[in-house]
Formats: structure tokens, C-alpha cells, sequence
């Protein structure tokens, strides 16, 4: 599978999950998770929010083996984030990765809000500041600066991700899961 096509593929299963035609659920789990004990084989890597409305398999109408999921609440690059997406490209061979922010993020909105807040919730805010700043006020600008600004820093923070990309193995794109509609919108560089 190619970079483009790995892209597409993924795009077909948010169409299909947007519809109400999904196709991957009807596969026998079971068979699924035997086909998978040895080895995975993920054909796209996603960087998603933690947010609980945002079930990354199934937004893609994918099941177990079919994607390398890597989630923290606001979908940032950190070390530890970019050393799975390394691993997801270089080992496992993930053609796409995906960063996706979505519609009333919470960790976006908290960052705008800049209000105090318990224990270490505050940490994740300077990594979504910068998007905040660039998007003048507006929640969904953020969210979508946001997920373009953290796949422009996964392709410049990574030699790997870089290398990959440059041999025409890599995809790295950025999109917006809007939670009403289910839809997937890829976003321009």
C-alpha cells in the first residue's frame, strides 16, 4: 500500500462511519485478535485527543491490527508521542500518519481559558498555546492550527518520520473530526 493510498483507504472508512454503512464491525473479533497475537500491521498511525467522543477506530471504521492509535488530550508532539509514531512508521511500516484535532476540544478550549486549574491539567497547555495564539480567538481555528502545527513538528522533529517521508514511504497529513457530523476533513498544509 502506498502513502496515497493508505490516506484514501482511511478516508473511505470515515465516509463509511459517516453514513451508517460501516463494513469492520461485522468481522469476527475473535478472528481478528488470533490473526493479530504474532505480529501487527497497522497501515496508518493517528495522533488523536484523548476525548472519549473520538474513538479513532471506529471514526475510520478500522478494527484491531489496522491502525497505530497514540492519544494525549490536545494531540501533541512530545518525545514519548513521537517515539511511537517512529516506531509505527520505521518498525511496523504505517504508510500515513494522521494528526487529528476535532470540534470542541477540551483541551484547546481550557488553553484558550487560560483559567486555573487541578493538579497537572496545566501541562499541557504550552504545547497548545502556540496554535491558540496564530488562531485569534476562534475554537476551531485552534483545533485546526493545532493538528497542522503538530504534523509540521512530527515531520521536522524526526529524522526517522523525515527520511521516510522523503523516500515517498511516509504520509503526514493533518484533519478535523467534526463530532456532529462524524466527518473527517483533512487540512491544507
Amino acid at each position: 500500500m502506498t502513502p496515497d493510498e493508505a490516506l484514501q483507504y482511511l478516508m473511505e472508512g470515515n465516509e463509511r462511519f459517516a453514513s451508517d454503512t460501516m463494513t469492520n464491525l461485522g468481522q469476527s473479533l475473535n478472528i481478528l485478535r488470533q490473526h493479530t497475537v504474532e505480529k501487527q500491521e497497522p497501515f496508518a498511525a493517528v495522533l488523536s485527543c484523548a476525548d472519549s467522543r473520538v474513538p479513532v477506530e471506529l471514526v475510520f471504521d478500522q478494527t484491531i491490527g489496522q491502525l497505530f492509535v497514540v492519544r494525549v488530550a490536545g494531540n501533541f508532539v512530545t518525545p514519548e508521542i513521537l517515539g511511537s509514531l517512529e516506531y509505527g512508521a520505521a518498525v511496523l511500516g504505517t504508510r500515513v500518519i494522521l494528526v487529528l484535532g476535532h470540534s470542541s476540544c477540551g483541551a484547546v478550549t481550557a488553553t484558550m481559558q487560560g483559567n486555573e486549574v487541578p493538579g497537572q491539567i496545566n501541562s499541557l497547555f504550552a504545547h497548545i498555546q502556540p496554535a491558540v495564539d496564530k488562531a485569534g480567538g476562534n475554537l476551531e481555528n485552534a483545533v485546526k492550527e493545532n493538528a497542522r502545527m503538530q504534523a509540521d513538528l512530527l515531520a521536522k522533529s524526526s529524522s526517522v518520520l523525515s527520511d521516510l517521508v522523503n523516500e515517498g514511504k511516509l504520509k503526514m497529513v493533518a484533519g478535523y473530526y467534526d463530532l456532529a457530523t462524524g466527518r473527517v476533513g483533512l487540512l491544507p498544509s
